[in-house]
């Protein structure tokens, strides 16, 4: 039996969410730059050459902020290169699967455009930033556009939207757990989450 289409469920799981209720942010300079020094520190020590492909995209992603590129798949796949060390990143010709088989996202003729249209809602600035951060992130863990490398460009890209009102997480270590597409408290947690980093101190603990 064929999986039921997790992008489906979280395109309207997206719609139910309270985002409105997410913390604002604090736009102080942060003790240190916490994507940087997780690729600096934990995946450097995994694999140096993922880490000089992920701070390359990074650097990328921060410029784009800086120039207020407008955030589209075309960007990301700019990004993507970077990190795949490909020649291309195309948008998925077929529909994806993760979590061992749990979630199944459909591919459909308008999946890229609605991809696209999402993106620009991290303009949206009635919505809070956290909220358009992690949004962004869980869309493209859901839309997981490419064929490899979705957490990474998840991850860039909350960062990018960040970045682009001068928001910079001192650290980004607890981003990294399991998302699903069907829960509302979790992607509701994640822009609690990220008020929480922006507000934290390398010395704090959670």
């Amino acid at each position: 039996m064929t999986a039921a289409d997790s992008l489906a469920v979280w395109r309207r799981v997206r719609r139910e969410v309270d985002w409105q209720r997410a913390p604002a942010l604090q736009r102080v300079p942060p003790d240190r730059d916490g994507f940087r020094s997780w690729c600096e520190g934990p995946v450097r020590r995994r694999d140096p050459v993922r880490a000089e492909r992920l701070l390359a995209a990074y650097t990328a992603a921060r410029e784009d902020a800086a120039r207020r590129t407008p955030l589209d798949f075309a960007l990301l796949a700019r990004w993507q290169r970077e990190v795949l060390a490909a020649p291309v990143a195309p948008f998925r010709v077929s529909d994806a699967y993760a979590k061992a088989g749990r979630e199944r996202y459909g591919l459909t003729p308008d999946t890229q455009a609605a991809f696209d249209s999402c993106l620009r809602e991290t303009n949206d600035r009635d919505v809070p930033l956290a909220a358009r951060a992690a949004r962004a992130y869980l869309d493209v863990a859901f839309f997981h556009p490419f064929t490899d490398g979705n957490a990474r460009a998840a991850l860039l890209t909350l960062v990018h939207v960040l970045a682009r009102e001068d928001v910079v997480l001192p650290e980004v270590g607890p981003l990294q757990t399991t998302r699903y597409a069907d829960d509302p408290a979790g992607a509701a947690d994640l822009a609690a989450l990220i008020g929480v980093l922006s507000r934290r101190r390398p010395r704090d603990r959670v």
